[in-house]
């Protein structure tokens, strides 16, 4: 293990692609989660307003909850491919 970080060391080629791989690890890494984060926030406020929607006005409560349910699988779908582009970004860096 040792022999391979010093070879690291010494070539430059070697030094540049590990840390490009480096860079796509992490880059993929925040991506995926703030897409994970950015879902998890909205489909949040989704559920909060179809509450609060449901609260005060009783007799919508099955249009509210069938518009949440098309919201938060909106939401869900673009967090999805929020993390496809990252995995690509990862695997085509």
């Amino acid at each position: 293990m040792l022999d391979s970080a010093f070879n690291l060391i010494q070539d430059p080629a070697a030094s540049a692609e590990v840390a490009k791989s480096t860079q796509a690890l992490l880059g993929a890494g925040i991506g995926a989660g703030l897409a994970a984060i950015g879902a998890g926030l909205g489909i949040g406020r989704i559920g909060e307003g179809a509450t609060q929607g449901i609260a005060r006005q009783p007799d919508a409560a099955g249009e509210i909850r069938g518009l949440a349910i098309l919201l938060a699988g909106l939401v869900e779908g673009a967090a999805l491919f929020a993390i496809i582009l990252a995995m690509l970004f990862l695997f085509l860096a």
